[in-house]
């Protein structure tokens, strides 16, 4: 294994965005020294191409994702899922599951302090997710969910968006329903 692979092990997520970083710092040095003396092939061989930059960042993610703590992790991980994840396990964050009328239960991550607008845009971004690992429906309108449809908890809809959710008694683990609004007559 190279010096720099075991670094980005040794030093977790931070350690792997530093790498990524100087790796990426080397690139574009080297690009603007081979714009500068195009004539030295030694810069060449110390450049990395983009795809080997990426195999690198990929693989050290995804030794990263073997750690026990982010196993529950999906194999395409994000950093903002990677971070999500850290914070729950300091207690930083919360994971509120959401029933769908289908039956799918979503485990949604947001902060301890987090509001009911938090929840939605947070609600937003895992389906995203969902859908791109998946590969389906392309586009979701959000204005139009919100508008047909609510989050319910313990029989109270969550209404009011600048309320925190602790405000409404949801804490870690707690079910919220996303329900479809009745119309009025």
């Amino acid at each position: 294994m190279m010096e720099a692979e075991q670094s980005v092990i040794a030093g977790g997520e931070r350690g792997l965005i530093i790498h990524y970083e100087e790796v990426k710092k080397e690139k574009l040095s080297s690009e603007e020294d081979e714009d500068a003396t195009a004539d030295t092939e030694e810069e060449d061989e110390d450049a990395l191409p983009y795809s080997e930059i990426l195999d690198i960042f990929e693989e050290g993610l995804a030794r990263l994702v073997q750690d026990p703590l982010l196993c529950d992790l999906p194999i395409q991980v994000t950093l903002e899922e990677v971070n999500s994840q850290i914070a729950l396990e300091y207690g930083q964050a919360m994971t509120v599951k959401v029933l769908k009328a289908d039956g799918e239960i979503m485990p949604i991550v947001v902060v301890q302090n987090a509001t009911v607008l938090d929840l939605k845009k947070a609600i937003c971004r895992f389906m995203e997710l969902k859908q791109q690992r998946e590969g389906g429906v392309k586009y979701i309108s959000w204005r139009y969910v919100w508008r047909t449809y609510h989050l319910v908890f313990q029989g109270e809809k969550l209404e009011d968006d600048t309320m925190r959710l602790k405000d409404y008694g949801i804490w870690n683990r707690d079910e919220v329903t996303f329900m479809k609004q009745l119309k009025k007559k």
